[in-house]
């Protein structure tokens, strides 16, 4: 009887709250949101990539992926969304709008390399920039010379010529929020290659790459290994190579994720929809902008937090706030709550310092 009881009171309770509009304390919420990886198995169809010896890159590529992508789904907090899961042709800038449309806060794409000189071995990542030298625009034409099995690819790329990348220089300058994000991701990458993998580490690399240059989010295009030595091959082309080189990928996206786990927690939205009174403003008060607000505790650098500036962490029992700015004037930190706002910290909200409290505007 007690507990029918309980359970009325509660169905009459918790609608009338709800309709009160009582604010919610945000330091109690801890909602993840998902955090979404687009694979992108290099090639496919018509397209086969480097051939070398009866091996095809498009076929390396498309099984790692899978193996990679079924790892990371074992995660309830990561989606991953593939641009191809068969032996299909995709062009290049319909593979950048899948991971567009998906919004999602990593582009991975995986390939093999090769090389006229059959000794070269090793692993390289690539991201969006420049090319440098006459290697790496012999690489980037390869990757792009799928431009040209396209239709209409002159209407598609307008500005753009597959053979000479810095045809787009201007590009770099909307994605540059995204570069570090993506050295970094490709440091991972190449770090476990080399760790786990004992693979000869070719670097980080940065040039012109028709799919990253479409992709509008932190992105990387891994060179497995080369297919034109033997070693490497026959390694890429073995179920328990393809299975450790999907490994190395996983641990390296993991890597990237932890470093972006407070951008995945959201303070839960105080409802101000009830007026709410506001106390004058003490001639030293202080104002800054909270984003977020997570168990997590991660260093309060402006890398962590979208490049956001005077980035600050407090910690309020098992809960640790993030905050931005830290002003005098109540505009300035308006000024900034509104860039959070635009970066994806969609609940930020200012506070006030005064006398040694805080307190939310």
């Amino acid at each position: 009887m007690k507990t029918k009881l309980y359970l009325i009171i509660a169905l009459i309770i918790i609608p009338v709250l709800s309709i009160a509009n009582i604010p919610i304390d945000s330091t109690k919420t801890n909602v993840k949101k998902v955090f979404t990886v687009v694979l992108d198995a290099g090639h496919g169809g018509k397209d086969s990539g480097k051939f070398v010896a009866n091996t095809k890159e498009s076929d390396i590529a498309l099984k790692v992926v899978k193996i990679l992508g079924k790892q990371l789904e074992s995660h309830a907090d990561i989606k991953v969304v593939y641009t191809r899961t068969t032996d299909k042709f995709l062009e290049l800038y319909q593979r950048a709008d899948i991971a567009n449309n998906a919004k999602a806060d990593l582009f991975v794409s995986v390939h093999c390399n090769a090389a006229a000189a059959t000794q070269a071995k090793g692993n390289e990542t690539w991201v969006l920039g420049i090319h440098r030298n006459a290697d790496n625009l012999e690489v980037v034409q390869r990757e792009n010379s799928v431009i040209l099995l396209e239709e209409d690819y002159k209407e598609k790329y307008v500005g753009f010529d597959p053979n000479d990348p810095s045809s787009f220089a201007t590009n770099l300058m909307i994605q540059e929020e995204y570069l570090d994000n993506s050295i970094e991701m490709g440091a991972n990458v190449q770090k476990r290659f080399a760790e786990d993998l004992k693979r000869k580490n070719r670097g980080v690399k940065q040039a012109g790459f028709a799919v990253l240059r479409l992709s509008y989010m932190p992105s990387v295009l891994i060179e497995t290994g080369f297919l034109t030595n033997k070693e490497e091959r026959t390694f890429l082309k073995s179920s328990a190579g393809q299975k450790k080189v999907a490994a190395s990928i996983y641990d390296a996206v993991l890597d990237y994720q932890k470093n972006r786990d407070i951008n995945l927690f959201e303070v839960e939205q105080v409802d101000t929809s009830s007026p709410t009174v506001i106390k004058p403003a003490a001639s030293n008060a202080i104002y800054k902008v909270q984003i977020s607000a997570s168990s997590k505790r991660l260093e309060a650098k402006s890398y962590n937090f979208n490049k956001l500036p005077e980035i600050s962490r407090e910690k309020d029992g098992g809960i640790y706030r993030y905050f931005t700015g830290n002003f005098s004037s109540l505009k300035e930190a308006s000024d900034l709550r509104k860039k959070a706002i635009a970066k994806g910290y969609k609940s930020a909200f200012i506070v006030i310092y005064e006398n040694g409290e805080r307190r939310r505007l």
